[in-house]
């Protein structure tokens, strides 16, 4: 094995970046996705002594945290394929051999991850707001039943 230059090893180190770039980004979305399945928890245990009373709210809090949970495992796969991809990296560097189709396949799979894991986490967006508007909806309808 053939012991590779500064140059190499500064391109090597250079390249590596981009996957850390994304796997930072990654773990910026790991921490949403943790927050927001901690808000959801905590409206289930609100609500949950009386299951009977919020039936279609805890149906979409279950619906949004199996979005939320998929997501999450997206995420932290894109995180693994991403981590995979730069020590590939670094060990065709240092075996001077060329791991092109494994580097592709690995950051690949990471950015497929990442892009169905925020369709998840929009999905679980748009479902949040749908229950507001719908609570809000029920309030203003109170309030009219109540003038009239």
């Amino acid at each position: 094995m053939t012991q590779p230059d500064v140059d190499t090893a500064a391109h090597v180190v250079q390249l590596a970046l981009t996957p850390i770039f994304l796997l930072s980004g990654i773990a910026a979305l790991l921490n949403v996705f943790t927050t927001r399945s901690g808000r959801i928890t905590d409206q289930v245990d609100r609500l949950a002594s009386e299951p009977a009373k919020h039936p279609l709210h805890l149906a979409r809090l279950r619906l949004r945290s199996r979005s939320l949970d998929l997501a999450a495992l997206l995420a932290a796969t894109a995180g693994g394929l991403t981590c995979g991809a730069a020590l590939i990296l670094f060990l065709s560097a240092l075996r001077s051999q060329a791991a092109g189709a494994i580097l592709f396949g690995l950051f690949g799979g990471a950015l497929v991850c990442a892009v169905v894991a925020l369709a998840a986490f929009t999905f679980e967006m748009v479902l949040a707001g749908r229950t507001v508007r719908d609570k809000v909806d029920a309030g203003t309808d109170a309030r009219r039943h109540d003038r009239a």
